[in-house]
């Protein structure tokens, strides 16, 4: 039991960590930020369908990629939580494979553009932001989360723990 526990700790760890190291490669390109938003990192809101280890990790990774990368307060809070949604959203869906990357993509075109437009003030609507972060969800989690979970799928009980 403690070397699940530990594995456990390991999975959220390494899943933050990489989350994180993510959003920052992300961040040298303009993309992790502002309205049009293509955070690699969110590729990784697949892996609850693998372990619920996951789930904590994400949030706390984005958490910390949040508040590195000078989010203001709300965004680090809303921000995080749109990605702990949607990491529980899958993890709750992990029967079905391709439903996989939805809860993530829903809950971050729903709640960052109330992000962009109240916090940030940014120029746009709420419908313009929708849009353009919907469509970088859809290529973060739809397009380059559901190549990684296929090919995770293959080593799945070799790197993680239930």
């Amino acid at each position: 039991m403690k070397n699940k526990n530990v594995s456990i700790i390991t999975v959220g760890a390494m899943t933050a960590a990489l989350y994180v190291v993510l959003t920052l490669v992300a961040n040298a390109f303009g993309l992790a930020n502002y309205a049009i938003q293509v955070r690699f990192s969110e590729a990784l809101t697949i892996l609850p369908y693998f372990t619920p280890a996951a789930i904590p990790g994400l949030f706390v990774g984005c958490i910390l990629s949040n508040l590195i990368t000078g989010c203001m307060p709300l965004d680090v809070l809303f921000g995080s939580l749109a990605t702990l949604l949607g990491a529980l959203g899958t993890y709750s869906l992990r029967k079905c494979k391709w439903a996989a990357p939805i809860p993530p993509i829903i809950a971050n075109t729903i709640i960052v553009p109330f992000v962009l437009a109240y916090v940030y003030h940014f120029e746009g609507s709420i419908p313009y932001f929708m849009v353009t972060v919907g469509i970088g969800e859809i290529i973060s989690c739809g397009v380059l989360g559901m190549i990684l979970l296929n090919v995770l799928d293959k080593y799945k009980d070799k790197i993680f723990v239930s």
